[in-house]
């Protein structure tokens, strides 16, 4: 097993002698953990067939399951797609660096593996000083997943990249925890509207502001398991977020939620099984259980969303068997978390009626 590296970097003003010695990882092939604005990523050059195989097998991903590919610049894209049109150009302007990726049609440039056979490409500028400098020091385009385990919770620290790979990867870059908690949106330009495939840090509602036509996918916003022929972005076929335990959503109206997991939890402390509880700040004192966490308050889904990783990660450490967790709002960053929990779950979703 090798020595993972971990390399403490100030978010801010990374030191740059930091920052180059991974990027000369990248450069040769090597595997290297970085942080984003959204959660902690797992960088290899997107351009080298090799290292992509390599990230692949150290996250035990699908190879039918393609990386965003991270970019520093927008000269960068035109070599990586096709053509670019008006609308993405609005959005980049509008949202680059930040939490949106599109899909493009690539060009040739772009090896196979990268791309998962698609004629597809998922690209994005991530608004983090790390993850730009390790992008231009590296002098190519990083595909980058999450850096953990397929299907486990997002990394949204350091110390969660290194319980999942640790041993499996070069050098971590730990720049403390990310600041939105939950992956970048993905937006398919390559369809008319344009469609969401997986909503995240750039919320429906301002994508609306610049492109009046938005449609979100039925898998962003499904209740059960959708069959997906070919996944143009992460997180559409495999399951993915979710801890050891089995999780359980409950949604509908907050009085009625607190009442259906008072009974879900009744059920299963008699059954003589450990059960946690992910609730809000409004109702976190409501339960009796093993465990009980809150996500933060309901009115302000940027902190639950934040936490959500998170204390999915700490549920596994308190070796529950069952979390119980309380659906918020499906607006602004709530759909985001939606998403998520229900992926978590395997689609296990109780609606509590008034």
């Amino acid at each position: 097993m090798k020595k993972t590296l971990v390399l403490k970097v100030n978010p801010k003003k990374p030191d740059e002698k930091k920052i180059r010695k991974a990027a000369e990882i990248i450069v040769k092939g090597g595997l290297v953990a970085f942080p984003t604005e959204t959660v902690y990523g797992l960088g290899a050059d997107a351009l080298n067939p090799k290292a992509i195989l390599a990230l692949f097998k150290a996250k035990k991903r699908p190879l039918d399951n393609p990386p965003i590919i991270h970019v520093s610049n927008l000269k960068e894209v035109y070599r990586l797609v096709m053509e670019v049109s008006s609308k993405a150009k609005k959005l980049m302007e509008k949202f680059w660096p930040g939490p949106l990726t599109l899909i493009f049609n690539r060009s040739k440039v772009v090896p196979d593996v990268t791309v998962a056979g698609l004629e597809t490409i998922a690209i994005r500028m991530p608004k983090h000083n790390v993850a730009l400098t390790l992008i231009r020091e590296s002098g190519c385009p990083i595909a980058a997943p999450s850096a953990n385990t397929a299907g486990k919770p997002s990394p949204t620290t350091a110390q969660h990249v290194l319980e999942d790979l640790e041993g499996l990867i070069d050098v971590v870059l730990d720049a403390g925890p990310t600041r939105i908690g939950v992956e970048s949106t993905v937006l398919d330009l390559t369809v008319d509207p344009p469609l969401i495939l997986r909503p995240g840090g750039v919320v429906l509602e301002k994508l609306r502001e610049i492109l009046d036509d938005v449609e979100l996918h039925p898998v962003a916003i499904a209740e059960k398991e959708l069959w997906v022929k070919k996944a143009r972005s992460p997180g559409l076929r495999h399951k993915h977020y979710a801890p050891n335990a089995e999780v359980i959503v409950v949604e509908g109206d907050i009085s009625a939620i607190v009442r259906k997991v008072k009974v879900i939890l009744k059920d299963y402390r008699e059954k003589g099984s450990k059960v946690g509880v992910l609730a809000t700040d409004e109702t976190s004192d409501c339960y009796v259980a093993d465990v009980v966490k809150s996500l933060g308050s309901r009115k302000n889904l940027k902190v639950v969303a934040k936490n959500l990783f998170k204390l999915l990660r700490e549920f596994d450490k308190e070796d529950v068997d069952v979390i119980v967790a309380e659906g918020v709002p499906l607006r602004g960053l709530g759909l985001a978390v939606m998403n998520r929990l229900r992926k978590a779950s395997g689609y296990k979703i109780i609606k509590a009626e008034a």
